[in-house]
């Protein structure tokens, strides 16, 4: 027990120094950004950050809801089924219909 809080301590104090040395890059692409193009050219890096930052949120928002609209909804409707029809119950027919939805995705392409 006592190894694995050295173990944890460990983690902590290297994600601490992680963060001050994130926190510092940070502070020096400012100071170089305002030195070098002054407040429009920090003001037009944060637009350019922002947009970037919902550029991926949204393609990440769009691969979860096609997950889901795709793999998940047909994957559940297929083990309702199998589960009205055959005598396997729906938790023994999910991992079967997850695998037969991503192989057809998979092949769909």
């Amino acid at each position: 027990m006592p190894e694995l809080l050295s173990q944890v301590q460990a983690l902590a104090d290297q994600a601490t120094a992680r963060a001050d040395e994130y926190s510092g890059l940070i502070g020096t692409t400012k100071a170089y950004v305002l030195d070098h193009f002054g407040e429009t050219g920090l003001i037009a890096t944060y637009i350019a950050l922002a947009v970037l930052v919902l550029f991926v949120v949204s393609r990440l928002a769009k691969l979860t809801f096609s997950a889901v609209k795709y793999l998940v909804v047909p994957a559940l409707a297929l083990a309702f089924l199998a589960s009205l029809f055959s005598p396997y119950s729906f938790a023994a027919a999910l991992p079967v219909s997850v695998t037969v939805c991503s192989l057809f995705l998979l092949f769909k392409g």
